[in-house]
């Protein structure tokens, strides 16, 4: 038979693995409790996740509408750009339909045609255009476009002779350079 000390050794070791286990299973009630608060914030994160990529798609999509419409924009501010001036040239060219209609002589035609000319210079003065002056200037190549040189004994060196033909600018940029002729020495 076994002793009482066995008897007492194997009672100890007995309550030692009874608590383990208890240890063990309180444990593994916690790591469940655990486990379960993870699954539960994971499916918040999921859900919230799932709420940003429908916000960024709505935002995505509303910023490829809006590229479209400013696109469908800049199209029509192109394609109606000259509105406003071509209805102030339309009253000049009424004007010469007028003129072509009303006329019977050659005096009655060049007044007409001056009046034209006049208001038509006018308009284009009131829009901006300007001609780049040519007469005792010294050229400048970023007015003029010399198409010829020659020596003249009236001008200096680097002045301009003669305007072959006008040159403009719209306020402050030149878009048509005057052709001219330069004296070179």
């Amino acid at each position: 038979m076994a002793s009482d000390n066995d008897l007492k050794k194997l009672k100890e070791e007995l309550k030692k693995k009874e608590s383990l286990l208890k240890d063990k299973e309180d444990n593994q009630s916690e790591l469940e409790s655990t486990l379960d608060e993870l699954k539960k914030e994971l499916a918040e994160k999921e859900e919230k996740l799932a709420e940003y990529i429908a916000q960024m798609q709505r935002m995505q999509a509303d910023f490829d509408n809006y590229k479209k419409h400013i696109v469908q924009q800049q199209a029509q501010t192109i394609e109606y750009a000259n509105e406003g001036l071509i209805l102030k040239i339309l009253d000049v060219y009424q004007d010469f339909e007028r003129a072509l209609e009303s006329c019977k002589s050659e005096k009655d035609l060049r007044e007409g045609l001056e009046l034209i000319y006049n208001k038509l210079k006018t308009t284009l003065e009131k829009e901006g255009l300007s001609e780049i002056p040519t007469d005792g200037e010294k050229f400048d190549p970023f007015k003029h476009e010399a198409l010829m040189a020659e020596d003249h004994e009236d001008f200096e060196n680097g002045m301009v002779i003669d305007e072959l033909s006008k040159g403009y600018t719209l306020k402050d940029k030149v878009i048509k350079y005057s052709m001219v002729k330069v004296c070179k020495k």
